[in-house]
């Protein structure tokens, strides 16, 4: 009987795979070398490699296109990243490389496209789509962006009070907006429909009342968004078809209109037996709009998407050592790692996200089922199942092992740091791992350099007031 951890894999998945393999008996991610890392960088440490942003903008994009040509379709795509995925400055100028348009979500959103043009890494022609809450303060310094140049700038409106709002702060000039359709969402939600949006059965006449004929702004875009992401399901092609209906109604009262914002995003690969036709739902999406259109003889609308999870998650990784194991009773075992779940995966606890868990050495070993446990003081600090499989099995190690196990989370890339709050205070004073940054030079060789190194004791003491120059407070 086999029973080492890589005959479990390979009697299990087809292995290797695209973006895994083994090399000397040590796992690779994306061709590099994690042994590699681990020795000079030492663990924990947190992983983005950038070339992989670089190939989802241009898979989606060449399948949209694809499909375009294929039925004739006289409308645009536009891919849009989302920057409130992830905000780094290397992941953002990463996607802004491939030519992306972008999707801001807050007031602060703006000061970083700001910054960006500074940099001369932003062009005055990128389409820029505002989403979130329209406060005050976040609709003045989105006219300031316009006045800068950036004129294809869209504002998506959430509520008739957004209207309202702007209207009060844009003065003479006329902007572009658009409208989000509140989605009715997934039945075992919480509640019936998404805060977010209005509802598509008011919006017709939100349009003749407030928008057809008001000189200060004109109508571009619709926008709906479905939170569980764009799947092959009844739920998501009913809101699909729902929005599809509206834009027809809405274009026939309003020629500007032009452009259909398809919310949600593609899913990413969260355990080596993911399957997903990409290729067969961008296809399915294009003929759908270009039908229900044709059928009511008007325009097919451009068609825009707004990835964030899609563009960045599967570039990122989080590499672990097992600080210590446990037998706590007859059935669970457990492996300690040198950091916090809790803080470096927080949506693994909070949504109970999976991802792809893998071992970097040790697959030669006998395999065991384990729970994995981070070094806070929380019951809640723990990951014990993966999404295909409901349970973790890891190679069997002794305690006086020469070299210890390493274990790394990958697909990590989107909203880890967000919701963690990079470089803040952590539960139980636990400091933000090393950040390290694979890209490839003009030769295609890997260069691998520090972001920022392990937080200090010294920044976490003066996020506090601890420090002498706050002891004044």
């Amino acid at each position: 009987m086999k029973n080492t951890y890589f005959d479990l894999v390979e009697q299990s998945y087809y292995f290797p795979q695209e973006g895994f393999d083994l090399q000397d008996g040590y796992l690779t991610f994306h061709g590099v070398s994690l042994k590699y890392l681990i020795d000079k960088y030492g663990t924990p440490f947190r992983l983005f490699y950038l070339p992989r942003i670089g190939d989802q903008i241009k898979k989606a994009r060449n399948l949209f296109n694809r499909s375009i040509k294929a039925y004739n379709y006289q409308g645009q795509y536009h891919f849009c990243y989302c920057t409130k995925c992830c905000h780094f400055h290397h992941v953002v100028s990463a996607a802004l490389k491939h030519k992306v348009n972008l999707e801001t979500s807050s007031s602060f959103d703006i000061d970083l496209i700001e910054q960006l043009y500074k940099k001369g890494q932003l062009d005055l022609s990128t389409i820029l789509v505002h989403n979130g809450y329209k406060s005050e303060e976040y609709l003045t310094k989105i006219l300031r962006l316009q006045k800068t140049g950036f004129k294809n700038s869209i504002i998506v409106l959430d509520s008739p009070k957004e209207l309202t709002r702007l209207e009060n702060v844009v003065g003479n000039g006329k902007v572009a907006i658009g409208l989000r359709m509140a989605v009715d969402e997934e039945p075992q939600s919480a509640y019936y429909t998404s805060r977010l949006g209005i509802r598509h059965t008011e919006m017709s006449e939100f349009y003749r009342k407030r928008i057809k004929d008001n000189p200060k702004v004109e109508l571009k875009m619709l926008h709906f968004f479905v939170d569980s992401g764009i799947k092959d399901s009844l739920y998501y092609w009913g809101e699909f078809q729902k929005a599809v209906k509206l834009f027809i109604e809405l274009k026939k009262q309003c020629p500007s209109l032009d452009s259909l914002n398809l919310g949600g995003g593609f899913p990413i690969r969260n355990h080596l037996g993911f399957e997903y036709d990409y290729e067969y739902m961008i296809r399915e999406i294009v003929k759908n709009i270009k039908d229900a259109c044709r059928a009511d003889d008007i325009a097919e609308p451009h068609i825009f998407t707004e990835f964030g999870k899609y563009t960045v998650g599967e570039s990122g990784a989080i590499v672990f050592k097992v600080i210590e194991q446990k037998q706590q009773n007859d059935t669970e075992r457990w492996y300690i790692v040198d950091n916090s779940l809790m803080n470096t995966i927080p949506d693994a606890w909070s949504i109970h996200e999976k991802f792809i868990l893998l071992p970097v050495n040790k697959w030669d070993n006998e395999y065991t089922r384990v729970n994995i446990g981070g070094i806070s003081c929380d019951h809640s600090d723990y990951y014990n199942s993966e999404d295909l499989n409901q349970q973790i099995m890891l190679p069997r190690f002794s305690d006086n092992a020469r070299e210890p196990l390493y274990l790394g989370f990958f697909h990590t890339g989107a909203y880890q740091d967000s919701i963690s709050g990079y470089g803040g205070i952590k539960h139980c004073l636990i400091p933000s791992p090393r950040h390290v940054i694979i890209d490839r030079d003009e030769k295609g060789n890997f260069v691998d350099y520090v972001f920022r190194n392990e937080q200090s004791v010294e920044h976490m003491l003066d996020i506090l007031g601890y420090t002498e120059k706050n002891s004044e407070h």
